[in-house]
């Protein structure tokens, strides 16, 4: 199942696989919405897949108004029954009842192969960190069992080193797939840097890749091959790079 982003897709070693459960993690403004809009507006554009948009924090206006930014008419693919925009309270979603309530028309109306859901951080709020392993846990099979391949937005504070904010409530286990989205600094430059952690089934792309936000949507580009250390927050050039700033540094020097 295809982002339709094209360096994403290659890095996911064409795609995510039908029915998974993909969890996109990164701090505010790394551009977590944009991504995960752009691959519900792509399966209707690219691979006529219909998809649902499950947000807790926003209202519709906002969202289609951030949607119109990068081109993406959201209330014409709404009346075209190719999308569903849903604002609603993270409590209904977790009880059966509730959730049949919140999306089972939905479903049963325009037939959806992709959902997101925004976010699941903001769910963890309402529920103790079992009890929320548990929740999401029905969540996500629910959503498999009738079909939809989700992502799941997370939102995870800026950190270093290996670790990530994502399994300190245990959660990275229940989903088949995780991508990390983060800010680096490289050269006093702030840069944004996207990382497949996991992907269960996939000889996916291991390597940190820069991406940026444009006016059309996320776009990946290269690898950072040239730094080491970025993820601990002290990103510096291999030992290949420095040598050959300081062979250069000598013949312009001469």
């Amino acid at each position: 199942m295809q982002s339709g982003i094209l360096e994403l897709d290659k890095m996911l070693n064409g795609g995510f696989l039908q029915g998974d459960a993909v969890m996109v993690a990164g701090a505010a403004g790394t551009g977590k919405t944009t991504l995960a809009l752009q691959y519900l507006v792509n399966g209707i554009n690219l691979s006529k897949q219909n998809g649902i948009y499950i947000a807790f924090e926003q209202i519709p206006n906002q969202i289609y108004r951030d949607a119109k930014s990068f081109g993406w008419d959201l209330k014409r693919m709404e009346e075209e029954k190719h999308l569903r925009v849903i604002c609603t309270s993270p409590d209904l979603l977790i009880e059966d009842e509730g959730r049949e309530a919140v999306i089972g028309e939905a479903i049963k109306e325009i037939h959806p192969s992709r959902v997101v859901i925004d976010s699941l951080s903001h769910l963890s709020m309402y529920l103790g960190e079992k009890d929320f392993r548990k929740e999401m846990y029905r969540l996500l099979m629910s959503l498999k069992t009738q079909g939809l391949s989700s992502i799941n937005l997370w939102e995870a504070p800026q950190v270093t080193g290996e670790s990530i904010s994502i399994t300190d409530v245990g959660s990275s286990f229940l989903v088949d797939c995780v991508i990390l989205l983060r800010f680096v600094e490289i050269q006093s430059t702030m840069k944004k840097a996207i990382n497949v952690i996991k992907m269960r089934g996939s000889n996916h792309d291991k390597r940190l890749r820069e991406y940026e936000i444009t006016d059309t949507g996320l776009h990946v580009l290269s690898a950072f091959t040239n730094y080491e250390g970025i993820l601990t927050g002290s990103p510096r050039k291999t030992p290949l790079d420095r040598f050959v700033d300081v062979l250069g540094s000598v013949t312009k020097n001469r």
